[in-house]
Formats: C-alpha cells, sequence, structure tokens
C-alpha cells in the first residue's frame, strides 16, 4: 500500500512539475519561435542581447510591439534603443491578452504586419498570449489552413487555453474572427 501511495505521489508531483518546468523554460529562453521561417517570427519581450543575437541569426527587419506604447518605462525606452542601434523598423500596437480583438482591431495589427519589412518579430510580454492571436492572425492572412494558423494560440507558446481566465479572450477573439478570415467556424 505505502508503494502505491508512493507512486501516486510521484505521479503527481511529475503531472504538476513537467508542464510548470517547460512553461518557465519558454520565458527563460525568451520564448522565440519562427510563426513563417524567413518572414516572421514571435517572441516574449526582447531585451538589446536578444534584438542582437536574433537578427543575426534571422535578418529581423522590425519589431511588432503589442504591449503598446510606454515611453518612460526601462523595457520600452531599451527596445527602442536597440530598435534604432539595430537599424530596425518598430511599430507599437496596443493589445491585451485580457481583452482580445474586435474585426476592426485585427484588421488593423493584419495591415500593420503586412506593412513591416519582413523579416518581423511580433512580442508581447511573454510572447504567448497577444503573440499567439497576432502570429495566428499572420499566417490566416498568408493563407495557411486554420489548424496551422490556430496551433500559435496554444501551451506549446505558453498559452493556457482555459474557460474564464484571464487569456480567455484570446480563444475567444480567434473563435469570432475564423469566420471573417475565410475558415469555418
Amino acid at each position: 500500500m505505502k508503494l502505491l501511495l508512493r507512486r501516486t505521489a510521484l505521479a503527481g508531483f511529475l503531472c504538476l512539475v513537467v508542464p510548470v518546468g517547460y512553461l518557465a523554460q519558454l520565458q527563460i529562453g525568451g520564448n522565440f519561435h519562427p510563426v513563417l521561417e524567413g518572414d516572421a517570427y514571435r517572441s516574449a519581450q526582447p531585451d538589446k542581447y536578444d534584438l542582437i543575437s536574433w537578427v543575426r541569426q534571422t535578418g529581423i527587419r522590425s519589431v511588432i510591439n503589442l504591449r503598446g506604447t510606454h515611453v518612460g518605462t526601462p523595457w520600452y525606452d531599451a527596445e527602442l534603443a536597440a530598435s534604432g542601434e539595430l537599424g530596425l523598423a518598430h511599430y507599437d500596437f496596443g493589445m491585451s491578452a485580457s481583452k482580445g480583438l474586435d474585426r476592426t482591431e485585427a484588421a488593423a495589427l493584419i495591415a500593420l504586419l503586412r506593412k513591416a519589412p519582413k523579416p518581423l518579430l511580433i512580442h508581447c510580454k511573454s510572447g504567448s498570449d497577444r503573440t499567439g492571436l497576432a502570429s495566428a492572425l499572420y499566417l490566416a492572412d498568408y493563407g495557411m489552413g486554420e489548424d496551422l494558423a490556430e496551433s500559435q494560440i496554444s501551451i506549446r507558446y505558453g498559452h493556457i487555453s482555459v474557460p474564464y481566465t484571464a487569456a480567455w479572450p484570446i480563444d475567444q477573439s480567434w473563435e469570432a474572427l475564423e469566420g471573417w478570415l475565410g475558415y469555418e467556424s
């Protein structure tokens, strides 16, 4: 009986530690991934050294910050300075993970994604929720299939899709936009 309890406790512990460890690793590594290799990339909030490394690796020419304009905030000022030093075009598009996007906002974001010099980097704070929706919209606009586009909004990138959580509006936005994007809902 004690052996069964120990094994059950160990299994429960591993079921908790493995996902938490994975999510922590995403954040430590910057959650940097290709959306469309050679054309678009996604990440968590980059620092100067992330940008230098990723520009060298991928040739990124523009940064789309989904956190909005925050002049005077250390992370924002550092990002603007690094973008300037590296000759990157920098765009701000304010989004909230807890609000999602309507069609008008989605159309404005898609227009920005089209306009920005490629390859581009899309980021928010953690690279999970807002970045997931923006990446899905990018792939949808590029003509990719629904499953591939929607896969950008997943646990693979740290998005936890649970009803009534803070990031649930991202999922609701995607579902509401699918028909407008040409997908069957």
